[in-house]
């Protein structure tokens, strides 16, 4: 996310510790730096529905009635057109926007309270008991649903269970300042009573919702299934880490267990039934003496610095400034012990942290599992292939920093139908996450690419230098270094993941990247087939944004083999950009001005309809529009022709690269459907399996305003969503908003 220019903020989004030298292709073109001719003026007329409207027309004639048939058989259904929306404008308004036809209504907001005996939420810095609440951040979310008697359920379509993460909260100078009363103390230390604010809304919650007779949405305040967990729950660990040295520490000494999640982003929902949650950007919540690297002497201070973890560096909210209970003091991970395996401080916390972490969402009791197997590294997602019987199952993810890759583990039991509906939901992720084979993607020149196994038996790992790996635990721990060795491709930030129910392509939002220069420098990087794009992009005067600031949509095809195939096809779906960018490098997908956009960073494909859901999580273009979400409907890979790119560099030699970009979408396959609030993000998708409630979480809103305007609402730069008529206060909330078509129909139609 980012920042303004005038707040002191550290962004930990833009971490780039990839010093590898792993090859980018050596073949690329020439192409003009190209300046962004921003258009404010009139970007089309259409009717739309303001957030808050207590009624919203219908869709047309889309909707109308058939005429009655002569005969006495009853007259055909309308055929189901999906997109028949008219794109949402573009928008800087502070409310969130759907096309006409539709409803929009927010159900539950950070500080919402999720007991009966827990006070409404005041919004004025006043508010405690967190650990009750609903976090910040709504981030990832997914949908489960509950029957008439309380358990399970693969139809309800009025009853089920919201899983979300927290990602973080809006912060500046150490304080999370809309959560304090005065803006919290921005020096260290920190006070006690406001670190535990903080660290309480991160995490994920459980929340049940429920379908009211008139249709209307609303969270279940003191329902027994609903739940939180933080950073300071209990987690058990599993895979390679569990009972492994890298992971003993003063709270776990024998390395079976650790302290929460934190960071949660991308989500994934299993073929058994759990959720999966991703920590990203964990490695900023820790700190490290300016002196740890010679108190370890070891190959560890390189595994930390891979990481992004350097000796000396501030921590994101100086949380283990707060007091000397334990609690605190996990947030340092400098070596501070006499033990020789770290079972007496928390120089290892840090390897117990990065991973995806399944959860039982219908059983609170059950304790959360962090699947090492599935590797350490700024997670997104976590998406299934298509399971099929007596075949292995795949998990696709992505690591959300600048030049980092793209990954898939398979897992090395069959998949079995019975367990659809397991007696035992984290019993059954033992066996399917456990154990197999953990991939990195390397993509080639040709639209081909690989996937290299991260194994002790590969031979490039054996031989790496920089860091000499003991075992597959370690290897699991150290993920990067692992695909640093075997040359993987440095990719745009990956970020979400999805398949395509249509045909088990797999599709990846690579958000942007501001270091991928013409002339790289060691900490940059050259365009490559993959990530083929750089130019400037022009935001206000502000000439300053390079790279590939606006990002893309690339999606792969495995081969025959299918969930564990060892070879792909690929292709760029999408290519972000403004309408009227010019220059043969930048607007290369043609869009027009009810599709463009920049940044994607949710996807998610509908179980129900097929559409693609695209988010945005934007700074690039948001002098023009707040962030979005865009309904597509995709073809396949290979729908489109190579292009080549080509560009000049400084010495005046010539460099270029051959891209292969998905056919340009029509008016009728790619449109916008929503965009939000000022200073948002637009993040986190569920449906119902009728597909007739959408669920999306708008993140941030307001996040720029400046922490000296904490007393003054009219400085904001949102007031959302209490301008929308819900809850107490003006200091600005993430929230989850629910979306129903207003004649009864599918989202999307």
């Amino acid at each position: 996310m980012t920042q303004s220019k005038d707040i002191i903020s550290v962004n930990f989004n833009d971490e780039d510790s990839n010093t590898s030298a792993n090859p980018t292709f050596d073949s690329v073109l020439t192409a003009r730096l190209s300046r962004r001719n921003i258009l404010r003026g009139s970007i089309g007329s259409v009717a739309t529905a303001v957030f808050g409207a207590p009624t919203l027309s219908a869709c047309g004639s889309d909707d109308d009635a058939p005429a009655p048939a002569p005969a006495p058989a009853p007259a055909p259904s309308p055929v189901e057109k999906l997109l028949s929306f008219a794109a949402v404008a573009k928008s800087l308004e502070d409310k969130v926007t759907v096309p006409a036809g539709y409803t929009a209504s927010i159900i539950y907001a950070l500080g919402d309270p999720l007991r009966a005996t827990t006070a409404d939420y005041k919004n004025d810095g006043s508010d405690a008991d967190f650990e009750n609440r609903a976090g910040d951040h709504h981030d990832g979310m997914e949908w489960f649903g509950l029957g008439a008697d309380g358990k399970a359920s693969l139809t309800s379509n009025d009853r089920g269970l919201l899983a979300m993460n927290h990602e973080a909260t809006t912060d500046q100078k150490l304080s999370s300042f809309f959560l304090h009363a005065d803006g919290g103390k921005s020096t260290l230390p920190r006070p006690a009573a406001e670190v535990d604010k903080e660290v309480n809304i991160h995490g994920i919650s459980v929340v049940e919702v429920k379908k009211a007779a008139d249709g209307k949405w609303s969270y279940i305040k003191d329902s027994a299934f609903n739940f939180r967990l933080t950073p300071w729950s209990d987690v058990e660990l599993s895979g390679p880490l569990r009972g492994h040295a890298l992971a003993k520490t003063k709270y776990s000494v024998d390395a079976v267990k650790t302290r929460g999640t934190i960071n949660n982003c991308g989500t994934g929902k299993s073929p058994w039934g759990s959720f999966l949650t991703g920590e990203e950007n964990w490695v900023g919540y820790f700190s490290r003496s300016a002196a740890d690297d010679a108190a370890r002497g070891d190959k560890s201070v390189v595994a930390l610095k891979r990481y992004g973890s350097s000796q000396g560096g501030a921590s994101r909210h100086g949380w283990e400034t707060a007091g000397t209970e334990d609690k605190y003091q996990r947030f340092n991970s400098s070596k501070t012990g006499t033990s020789a395996d770290g079972s007496d401080d928390y120089r290892n916390e840090l390897n117990t942290m990065g991973y995806i972490v399944e959860v039982d969402a219908f059983d609170k009791s059950k304790a959360a599992k962090k699947r090492s197997a599935l590797g350490r590294f700024a997670h997104e997602s976590a998406v299934f292939g298509k399971a099929e019987a007596g075949k292995p199952l795949a998990v696709y993810m992505g690591d959300d920093s600048r030049g980092e890759y793209i990954y898939k583990f398979v897992s090395a039991a069959n998949w079995d139908a019975a367990d659809a509906t397991p007696v035992s939901r984290i019993a059954t992720g033992d066996k399917y996450l456990d154990n197999g084979k953990l991939y990195v993607a390397k993509f080639n020149a040709d639209g081909k690419g690989e996937w290299i196994e991260l194994a002790m038996s590969n031979a490039a790992i054996i031989a790496y230098a920089a860091y000499k790996f003991a075992d597959q635990a370690d290897i699991c721990v150290n993920t990067r270094l692992a695909a640093d060795a075997v040359g993987a491709t440095k990719m745009d930030r990956p970020e979400w993941c999805s398949v395509n129910p249509a045909n088990g392509e797999v599709y990846y939002a690579l958000t942007n990247n501001t270091s991928r220069r013409v002339d790289p420098s060691s900490s940059q990087f050259a365009p490559d087939s993959a990530n083929p794009r750089v130019y400037k992009d022009i935001k206000g005067a502000d000439a300053s944004q390079e790279g590939n600031p606006n990002g893309h949509i690339l999606r792969l095809k495995e081969d025959a083999a299918g969930s564990a195939a060892l070879g792909f096809s690929w292709d760029v779906y999408l290519f972000g950009a403004e309408a009227s960018a010019s220059g043969s490098a930048i607007n290369l997908s043609n869009l027009t001005g009810d599709q463009d956009f920049s940044s994607p960073d949710g996807l998610a494909f509908s179980p129900s309809t097929g559409i693609c859901w695209i988010q945005t999580d934007d700074g690039a273009y948001t002098d023009v529009t707040n962030c979005m979400m865009l309904a597509a409907l995709p073809g396949k890979v290979g729908d489109g022709a190579k292009k080549t790119l080509s560009y000049t560099k400084a010495d005046g030699s010539k460099l270029s690269v051959d891209t292969y970009v998905g056919k340009a979408p029509a008016v009728d396959t790619l449109k916008r459907f929503l965009v939000g609030p000022a200073a948002c993000e637009i993040t986190g998708l569920a449906e119902t399996p009728d597909g007739k409630a959408l669920f999306i979480n708008i993140q941030h809103p307001g996040e720029t305003t400046a922490m000296a305007n904490i007393a003054d609402p009219t400085k904001f730069t949102s007031q959302w969503p209490s301008n929308a008529g819900y809850g107490a206060g003006k200091r600005p909330r993430s929230a989850t908003i629910v979306i129903t078509k207003t004649d009864g129909g599918r989202i999307g139609s």
